[in-house]
């Protein structure tokens, strides 16, 4: 199970290692990919193969659909851990992030997202400021704590 929070540096190659704690859940094959709020999903290789399956039921005719599957599966790239435990991200994936120096990881169940550093406190910060509205909202989903 993907869970946990990690502050790594990525070095001026673009490489990041990833967490002990992270790597056996990965396994060797994984996705490295745009996602939401400004960070990078990585996805395990058997959640990545899930996450397919329901892209492909998506209609080509929703203009919606074609616009998040060119979000996601146009920006992924297959992961690699070198000897040491870490993974080369792209330009582009660290540009769109903001991946400079100071990043964060955080296991999220089925995935890791990698946030920069100062984007991840913001949106903490915020989170935690509305986490009872946050809670009910949830509520409504079906999840109660």
């Amino acid at each position: 199970m993907l869970t946990g929070e990690f502050n790594h540096n990525i070095d001026s190659k673009g490489r990041l290692i990833i967490p002990s704690k992270f790597r056996d859940d990965l396994g060797e094959k994984f996705m490295i990919t745009k996602g939401m709020d400004g960070c990078l999903f990585v996805y395990p290789e058997d959640e990545w193969r899930h996450l397919e399956e329901k892209l492909r039921t998506l209609p080509l005719t929703n203009k919606k659909a074609r616009d998040f599957k060119r979000f996601l599966l146009g920006s992924a790239v297959e992961g690699d851990l070198d000897k040491q435990g870490r993974v080369l991200i792209s330009s582009a994936l660290r540009t769109f992030a903001g991946l400079e120096k100071e990043v964060v990881l955080a296991g999220v169940l089925d995935r890791i997202e990698i946030w920069n550093k100062t984007a991840w406190d913001e949106r903490n910060t915020e989170v935690e400021a509305e986490i009872d509205d946050i809670a009910s909202d949830m509520e409504e989903l079906g999840l109660s704590i």
